[in-house]
């Protein structure tokens, strides 16, 4: 299963997940599910928006976990 890792990296970037709403344009509350893990999908324009907010590939913004 693959796990987003938005709240690690936003930890290490010393940023909040409300500054990644404003900074991408996503809302808070669907950037809060995919934080943690609540959804099933995310389109490849949230995912692309992500990885240039964070500056990091999708294989930095995606851990598989078992």
């Amino acid at each position: 299963m693959l796990k987003f890792q938005i709240e690690k990296l936003l930890s290490e970037r010393d940023k909040s997940l409300y500054w990644l709403a404003k900074e991408t344009g996503i809302t808070y509350p669907t950037l809060h599910k995919i934080q943690n893990n609540q959804t099933v999908s995310v389109s490849l324009e949230v995912l692309g928006k992500l990885c240039i907010a964070l500056n990091v590939d999708l294989n930095t913004l995606l851990k598989e976990e078992d």
